[in-house]
């Protein structure tokens, strides 16, 4: 019963920690724009650590967790067009076929209201489950600034699951120099008592080999990667910046060719951080992923 009961929490969790969100430095997502300029002056104090890093690409990760927040941000280049990178991650029924590349993402679907865009995403386990079984969480889809050397994208929710609440997603992008793009991409939510409780029964039990990609002082002194909910959440922003990266990597495969290549492109990907990214084997996640865009075509349908 016991062993039922934390089952049953561990799920409720994994799909609360899913929910996606984004902060600017000190302000919401939803601030007015300071367009590309602000975003550019970062990448001099970044180039460094975008050359030399764990991952062993260009990208630099930075996570905070305070007062029952929890925010990562990514910095990343692209090796695209400004252009493109603008053209292409401004539709929202782009983003569905990008956050469907994550495990826990059983579906996507994009609907226009009025002036009004929304993405509602289905989040469930990591095995194959329908739409049906999963929470969708549905989030607004804004352009909040698209300028010739800027674009700024905002999804955002006030509510998630186990209450959790201010769920925000963020890109940004600008052009860099040599047909490269300078990519800000930001993930966080705020969670109350319900969820904090439930969280930490959570990584005590069922997720308690689960880190993140930070480093942190461990008890002996010698440094460990960050478990727990900040972890969870460094785990779940890199695979969306990755699914990003597929979707461009991708965008010029012929049609027919182009699912398919994708979900072999993100698992790829993923795969070279196996301590902290795998879950499953890359046949059960293919075979997974080819039932679940169906059951995406149909619901969105």
């Amino acid at each position: 019963m016991i062993r039922t009961r934390h089952i049953f929490i561990g799920r409720c969790v994994a799909v609360a920690l899913l929910a996606v969100a984004a902060l600017c430095t000190g302000q919401s997502a939803d601030a007015a724009s300071s367009g590309g300029k602000a975003l550019l002056s970062r990448y001099p104090a970044l180039s460094g650590k975008l050359q030399k890093n764990q991952f062993k690409a260009p990208i630099y990760l930075e996570s905070f967790e305070s007062d029952g927040s929890q925010r990562v941000d990514m910095y990343g280049i692209f090796y695209y067009p400004f252009d493109a990178v603008r053209d292409a991650l401004q539709s929202p029924v782009n983003w569905c076929d990008i956050t469907s590349l994550h495990t826990n993402i059983k579906a996507c679907t994009t609907r226009q209201s009025a002036d009004q865009r929304f993405l509602t995403i289905y989040s469930g386990r990591k095995y194959y489950q329908p739409p049906a079984d999963a929470y969708p969480l549905k989030l607004n889809f804004r352009v909040a600034a698209q300028q010739p050397d800027y674009l700024d994208i905002v999804l955002a929710a006030q509510d998630g699951p186990l209450r959790t609440k201010d769920h925000r997603i963020r890109l940004e992008a600008a052009p860099l120099d040599k047909g490269r793009t300078f990519v800000h991409f930001s993930y966080a939510y705020r969670h109350g008592p319900v969820a904090n409780m439930a969280i930490k029964t959570y990584f005590a039990t069922l997720a308690r080999d689960k880190v993140g990609f930070s480093l942190v002082t461990g008890q002996n002194g010698a440094p460990v990667y960050i478990g727990g909910v900040r972890g969870a959440v460094e785990r779940n922003t890199v695979r969306y910046y990755l699914a990003l990266q597929t979707f461009m990597d991708t965008i010029k495969t012929p049609e027919g060719q182009r699912f398919e290549k994708r979900i072999g492109r993100w698992y790829d990907l993923t795969a070279r951080y196996p301590r902290q990214l795998k879950e499953v084997e890359k046949s059960e996640y293919l075979a997974n992923k080819r039932r679940e865009h169906l059951n995406q075509l149909r619901l969105q349908k």
